[in-house]
């Protein structure tokens, strides 16, 4: 049987595995939309996303019965859907414009805003293994995209690409924050639920000056998208309800990784020797975050 140090060991390691599984579907997804978002359109495949996404979770919630939220807690679920709604939009835009590896390790800037975002919201006490962790993540990333970003002009649209990739990444820094918050209060299917729910409510009030269209050949994609979007938002927010978001961001790093082994296996990309250091100082800094502190020694009364 598992001694008691063992089980809790492993009880305390269970929200770290979910958020890395959590980036590893949304990874996943985000080749997926940038598929439908080439092939029909980054807002036209950003709402579609939404209404199958709350199509898939919704119903589930529904038959489970479940109160309908508080007003404080709604409120974050509105929150949270428009500030996600506006993050995708302009992150699938971007990945129209720029490539996937290099689109995901820039967004690698919003981790290190959280940080400070959760003093500044949550009141949490940044720990220097947090801050270290998080530098040295971004270091690793940086190391990757070093050996695999080529030499390109800055053209216009390379320039409109980047600007919306910093756009989605502040968004996302304070999206860390909202499911910290919504983690105390919900359970993740209905996270989830007006997490998709809200968001494509909020995206198809563009519809009469954004809207196309979609193509046949975009439902495929966007429907997997969606299922991947569900899945990993219900790991994220089991985790954020586990762990402080000090802890959990830096494992936002281990994207690029999942990007680089969905790569090898789709279209048969090897694996670089730049990408194996930058791998192993981003799994050092998610070590350090995993790691727990001593706790202090009391103070004779």
């Amino acid at each position: 049987m598992m001694s008691d140090s063992t089980h809790s060991s492993v009880t305390r390691l269970l929200p770290f595995a979910a958020a890395a599984a959590g980036v590893g579907l949304l990874s996943l997804m985000d080749a997926f939309m940038k598929e439908a978002a080439l092939a029909t359109g980054a807002y036209t495949a950003t709402v579609l996303r939404s209404i199958f996404g709350a199509a898939i979770i919704a119903p589930i919630w529904l038959l489970r019965k479940n109160a309908w939220p508080t007003r404080a807690v709604f409120k974050l679920h509105m929150e949270r859907g428009i500030v996600s709604a506006f993050m995708a939009l302009s992150f699938f835009f971007a990945l129209t414009k720029l490539p996937l590896a290099e689109a995901i390790a820039i967004s690698f800037v919003a981790p290190l805003v959280a940080l400070y975002f959760a003093r500044i919201f949550l009141g949490e006490v940044i720990q220097p293994k947090a801050i270290f962790a998080s530098l040295l993540g971004f270091a690793g990333t940086l190391v990757i995209v070093g050996g695999r970003i080529g030499q390109s002009t800055l053209d216009n649209d390379t320039a409109m690409g980047l600007a919306a990739l910093l756009f989605s990444a502040l968004l996302y820094a304070y999206n860390f924050i909202v499911i910290r918050r919504q983690s105390q209060l919900a359970g993740p299917i209905e996270i989830a639920t007006f997490h998709s729910g809200v968001g494509g409510i909020v995206l198809l009030l563009f519809a009469p000056f954004l809207g196309t269209t979609p193509l046949p050949d975009a439902f495929a994609p966007i429907g997997a998208a969606a299922l991947l979007t569900v899945i990993g938002a219900m790991a994220m927010a089991w985790a954020f309800a586990r762990a402080e978001t000090q802890a959990l961001v830096p494992f936002e790093y281990t994207g690029f990784l999942w990007a680089s082994l969905f790569g090898w296996v789709f279209f048969r990309e090897t694996v670089s020797p730049t990408t194996l250091a930058g791998t192993a100082l981003i799994v050092t800094g998610c070590y350090l975050a995993t790691r727990k502190s001593k706790p202090a020694t009391a103070s004779p009364a």
